[in-house]
């Protein structure tokens, strides 16, 4: 397995991969994604490459994508769109900005169904936030995927929310080098 990294639009080469992807890790169970949400991953890839920070790892075997995954650092203020606000309600205010603002944030990590368990998707976790800055790193998921809270816990990574307050089930974990880790409210 060779596992690159790409800044910027540089990670725009490869769409069409990705996308494929994409389709495979996220459009089956538990996900159960749809093709329209499989597009607008293609769609927001090009703007997520211009967010500050942006970094994408891909890993291949030969010319075949297995995998990738995406993190960028999160702006501050912290933002209101998509899952961000369930984060918030989580951490509360305070916590959301200390702990998130200015973090590296994964965004995405995606590994074909038949690569899964071989530690293509442990390498591009690590590929994206190794350098973190001060070993800030977090995530979103959903509760949806035992497969991947395990994966996550196994790798390090310390749940630091309760499902959201709307009942969507979507959590933030921190990286294994967050100096936040020992500050979540556990158990979870």
């Amino acid at each position: 397995m060779d596992i690159r990294v790409f800044e910027g639009r540089d990670v725009c080469g490869h769409t069409a991969a990705l996308h494929s992807v994409y389709v495979d890790a996220f459009c089956a169970p538990p996900w159960n994604e749809d093709a329209g949400r499989a597009a607008e991953f293609v769609e927001r890839l090009a703007r997520n490459a211009e967010r500050p920070g942006f970094v994408a790892a891909l890993a291949f075997a030969g010319s075949d994508l297995l995998g990738f995954a995406t993190a960028w650092t999160t702006p501050s203020p912290f933002p209101t769109d998509r899952c961000y606000p369930q984060a918030a309600a989580g951490l509360g205010p305070d916590r959301t900005a200390r702990w998130l603002c200015g973090a590296r944030e994964t965004d995405e990590l995606a590994v074909r169904r038949d690569a899964r368990g071989t530690g293509v998707a442990a390498g591009l976790l690590t590929a994206v936030t190794d350098d973190a800055p001060e070993g800030r790193s977090w995530l979103l998921t959903s509760l949806r995927s035992e497969r991947a809270l395990s994966f996550y816990r196994r790798e390090g990574w310390t749940q630091a929310t309760h499902p959201s307050p709307d009942g969507n089930g979507i959590v933030v974990f921190l990286g294994p080098r967050h100096p936040a880790r020992t500050l979540a409210p556990q158990p979870l």
